[in-house]
């Protein structure tokens, strides 16, 4: 019987010595932790930025229903977001791409910037902002063909708010296809209720 109790000791004591050889090999094989680092923020582009990150030379809107919706972008952009001269500047001339050259030789560069800063401030003034915009479906975008020129009519449902205020503007827009087969925009108008 005490045979069997030193062979039990001579186990135990085997096993003890495996345990710490193995503690001991673990601890000193384990990857070493280092503080950690700063993780760099990832910055998230603004409106703005996402807004003038398109180039319409290689990405124009394809379809009327989306040039009028890139619009509708940047008009957000106008009146929902804090803006330096320069995003007054950028945003204005990126609007300006979407117009068609009629419409854009109504107003010298310098005037249309101008009452775009004037019409920013009003609806700053009123504190108004664009909560959403709806255009058309694409099946209701109405296309016909008038003095030699492709044309497309479609309507756009601005959200706006006004001090808690919620109310509908329905603007409808004429936009006319040029020589490069871009639907550009020829003129809008508020759509009066009845």
């Amino acid at each position: 019987m005490k045979r069997f109790s030193t062979n039990k000791g001579v186990i135990i004591f085997v096993v003890l010595i495996l345990l710490i050889v193995g503690f001991y090999y673990y601890l000193s094989n384990r990857p070493v932790s280092q503080p950690e680092e700063a993780v760099p923020e990832i910055e998230v582009m603004t409106a703005v930025q996402q807004v003038l990150a398109r180039d319409l030379s290689i990405n124009y809107p394809p379809t009327p229903r989306e040039v009028v919706k890139y619009y509708s972008e940047i008009t957000q952009c106008f009146y929902n977001e804090e803006l330096t001269e320069d995003d007054i500047y950028a945003l204005g001339m990126r609007a300006r791409e979407l117009y068609d050259a009629e419409l854009a030789a109504n107003q010298t560069e310098a005037d249309y910037i101008d009452s775009l800063k004037y019409d920013i401030e009003e609806f700053n003034r009123y504190k108004r902002t664009i909560v959403n915009y709806n255009p058309s479906s694409s099946v209701d975008v109405e296309t016909f063909s008038e003095d030699g020129f492709e044309w497309a009519r479609l309507y756009c449902n601005y959200g706006i708010k006004q001090n808690e205020i919620l109310y509908n503007s329905n603007i409808v827009f004429i936009l006319r296809k040029d020589e490069n087969e871009h639907y550009k925009i020829y003129g809008w108008k508020l759509v009066e209720n009845d």
